[in-house]
């Protein structure tokens, strides 16, 4: 016997069917700013980097030794290779884990090739940085990475060109169509990272009054909606962070979330007004791509 799918169920599929079309406008017209979470992996083959922290930190406690206790929480155990060896040796752990560049899939192309006015990536990889530097290669993007305050005390953010220069301006090149926030450092080009349980400390205790967020960031964001594509909420630093990103702008955005929320997770939904999509990452970055 054939299921049937209940009125209400098509209803449901086809009002996040015209919420999709209606996210892919806005991409395309700036309205919309993805917000990427390292999730977006999943959607590249043969992956040669971590995708989740679960998987770094195993990759990080296998090359250096960290109390049983700690050996499964990402800035713990950075924390204790940070303490008892030094803060190099938590560099040089995430430069190896993130020393290749994976393929860019179809979605990231299309994010650089629409190149929205901010696309937030809060992971650690060169894959968007690598798909911009393929698709715009005239250079008008750049990105701005989040800064360890053991390593750049006073000091909360730098920004790159599409040729990986630090720009020391004040104000972001007015020929730069597009910017990579990446709240929590990156890969290339000078290997930032907020990992441990320190890097957070200091950012958490002025994120509220927006210090570590550049201002390019804020102006940037006002008005505008986001779509969280590959994240998850159900831990305190990611929903912290969006929220503070969120801060001052739109008041709806979309997350695609095809598990089915925890009871933190669907609480920072109701609260900030992010509606769910459904749906598999897969298909819904299908459904932007062919657009």
């Amino acid at each position: 016997m054939t299921d049937v799918a209940s009125p209400e169920a098509v209803a449901q599929s086809q009002d996040v069917l015209a919420d999709i079309q209606g996210l892919i406008t806005g991409l395309k017209e700036g309205r919309v700013l993805p917000y990427l979470g390292p999730g977006v992996l999943s959607l590249i083959p043969d992956l040669p980097v971590p995708a989740s922290p679960e998987v770094l930190v195993g990759q990080l406690t296998a090359k250096a030794t960290v109390p049983h206790k700690i050996r499964n929480r990402l800035t713990q155990a950075a924390q204790f290779i940070e303490n008892f060896k030094h803060r190099k040796s938590v560099v040089q752990l995430m430069n190896e884990a993130f020393a290749a560049t994976p393929t860019p899939s179809p979605l990231h192309l299309w994010l650089a090739k629409v190149a929205p006015p901010m696309v937030v990536e809060s992971w650690y990889d060169d894959t968007l940085t690598a798909a911009y530097a393929q698709v715009r290669p005239q250079g008008d993007w750049g990105q701005v990475q989040g800064l360890s305050q053991s390593e750049h005390f006073g000091t909360w953010t730098a920004f790159y060109d599409a040729q990986s220069q630090l720009v020391t301006d004040a104000a972001l090149p007015a020929s730069w169509a597009s910017l990579v926030y990446r709240p929590i450092g990156g890969h290339q080009p000078a290997g930032n990272y907020l990992v441990s349980d320190t890097d957070y400390v200091e950012v958490l205790t002025e994120i509220d009054i927006q210090t570590p967020i550049p201002m390019d960031v804020q102006r940037i964001r006002e008005g505008r909606s986001f779509l969280f594509l590959g994240c998850r909420f159900n831990d305190q630093l990611t929903r912290t962070f969006a929220r503070q990103i969120m801060k001052r702008s739109s008041d709806r955005h979309w997350a695609v979330l095809p598990e089915e929320p925890t009871r933190m997770e669907q609480r920072f939904l109701d609260e900030y007004n992010v509606t769910r999509i459904p749906m598999p990452l897969a298909d819904v970055a299908g459904l932007i791509t062919a657009a």
